[in-house]
């Protein structure tokens, strides 16, 4: 009972018009009950991010050609969920797009949900699981213990991640053409997906890597694109991760001169930046005796001898969110003081974190076929994370399959289609100065900087209200986007209590 009413509460909301009539472009409701959408059958579903944030979804499958240009060869399945509005839905749904590349919009969505609790009103979600990623033929690269991996343990040397690559190729590529999982791909998919459902506009939602293949899906279709939201944004023009060293020293100079400034902070913790100069050194140093710790989220006992990559891996990831990055100088206090309790288990964390979440064999088949002008630069050699981070990849890339890079790729995106870029001012990945790059050959675009924020913000203060009102209006010039002003960065940890008053 209770599902026979759900259903007809949904058809109601999907639908403008007499649900009955199969060729309405909108999702109706099939003779068995089940969701039907242009030519595809939908089934109830949960996009189960984790047990407290699930969303309730309606999922499907569809087979597309491994190669666009051999249509009848080898055939993988995309995995599509749909998401619907709260209300009458308008005909162009939202496409939300991952990041990464490696991650599954099917599993990242709950995250950001609640950022699209004002637009879903009037339009449906559409998430597509990039190929390669989540349930769309997933390319997941295995260690030699059979658990899912990166090659980017915390202290893999190139060898071991060429090594790790060349394990990865040689098990994925008995069942897939590794150099067909690129963005090209990926966004031929895409418009497959929309001309099944019969839809003729999307509205394109990307948050990091997202934003790239946004932007690349709004060039090659520009008709099928009614508007472009771009969340932390990729140029075109970057060769993916030749900037990653320099942009994590710029962030992590921002983040540490507000500890400097903080009265309790300075006093109980010091310069955060001579703290790291020290750790760094006795890290990259070695000699020291394992450590035993607590795994932060099993609760079991571990033991590790502490190295420069675990701290390499914290500054990484702590950088994306002020929250995470307001506890570096605490934990590079007490590492200073010789406990490395807390350095070792939050990377521990973050470590298996990536591992689940990122499919690093589609991973490697973008950045390989697309960002091969990746190169070492000696600018690299005084930053934190030094040139390591780039002979990693070029390790791996040097023996994975490569595809073909549209010739225009590089090229930025221009035309009159409405887009709205958004950034956190303390973003150590896609820093604001990508977001201006991208809008100035747009006349109808826009870049909002967010104060004292980090990596993927759409979510963050009164971004989702703006975020609604652009996909609504198609203006993203018209918005007063003068609530943003009021956010704030998280204060520094001034000790284990966290902040002062």
């Amino acid at each position: 009972m209770r599902k026979s009413l759900l259903l007809s509460g949904l058809v109601l909301a999907l639908t403008a018009c007499d649900s009955s009539q199969p060729s309405f472009s909108g999702p109706y409701a099939d003779e068995d009950g089940n969701l039907r959408y242009g030519d595809l059958r939908f089934k109830p579903c949960a996009l189960d991010g984790s047990a407290l944030n699930a969303v309730e979804a309606h999922c499907a499958k569809l087979k597309v050609p491994e190669d666009h240009d051999a249509p009848n060869g080898r055939q993988i399945e995309l995995a599509i969920a749909l998401v619907p509005a709260t209300g009458q839905a308008e005909a162009d749904p939202m496409l939300f797009i991952a990041g990464g590349p490696g991650q599954s919009a099917l599993e990242s969505y709950p995250l950001v949900h609640d950022a699209f609790a004002d637009a879903v009103r009037n339009r449906h979600v559409l998430l597509v699981d990039a190929r390669g990623t989540g349930g769309s033929h997933p390319l997941k690269c295995k260690d030699r213990e059979g658990k899912s991996g990166v090659g980017d343990s915390v202290d893999a040397s190139s060898g071991a991640a060429r090594e790790f690559a060349e394990r990865c190729r040689d098990a994925l590529g008995k069942s897939s053409d590794l150099r067909r999982y690129t963005t090209g791909d990926h966004i031929r998919d895409l418009d497959l997906v929309r001309r099944t459902l019969g839809v003729a506009q999307l509205n394109l939602v990307g948050v990091s890597y997202g934003t790239r293949v946004a932007q690349q899906f709004a060039k090659r279709y520009p008709q099928q694109t009614r508007t472009v939201t771009l969340d932390s944004v990729v140029p075109n023009t970057l060769v993916l991760g030749q900037e990653h060293a320099r942009n994590l020293d710029a962030a992590l100079k921002l983040q540490f001169s507000r500890c400097k400034a903080d009265a309790g902070c300075k006093r109980n913790l010091g310069d955060p930046s001579e703290l790291l100069a020290r750790v760094r050194e006795r890290l990259q140093s070695g000699g020291l005796t394992a450590v035993r710790f607590r795994d932060p989220v099993s609760g079991e006992w571990k033991e590790e001898t502490p190295s420069f990559g675990h701290l390499a891996l914290l500054l990484r990831l702590y950088a994306y969110q002020p929250q995470a990055a307001a506890m570096l100088p605490m934990i590079l206090h007490d590492a200073d003081q010789g406990r490395y309790e807390t350095l070792l288990a939050q990377a521990g964390m973050l470590n298996d974190d990536l591992s689940e979440s990122i499919m690093h064999g589609m991973q490697l088949s973008v950045s390989c076929s697309e960002d091969h002008e990746l190169k070492r630069d000696r600018i690299d050699d005084d930053t934190v994370l030094g040139g390591e981070f780039v002979d990693f990849v070029l390790a791996q890339c040097a023996v994975w399959p490569t595809g073909k890079r549209d010739p225009i790729f590089r090229e930025p995106l221009r035309g009159a289609t409405p887009v709205l870029a958004i950034s956190g001012e303390f973003d150590p990945v896609t820093p604001p100065r990508y977001g201006d790059e991208v809008i100035k050959p747009l006349p109808n675009g826009r870049h909002l900087v967010l104060p004292g924020q980090g990596h993927s913000v759409l979510g963050v203060g009164c971004m989702p209200k703006l975020f609604a009102q652009f996909i609504e209006t198609a203006d993203a010039k018209a918005l007063d986007a003068s609530c943003l002003k009021r956010l704030q960065a998280t204060p520094p940890f001034a000790g284990a209590y966290g902040w002062e008053p």
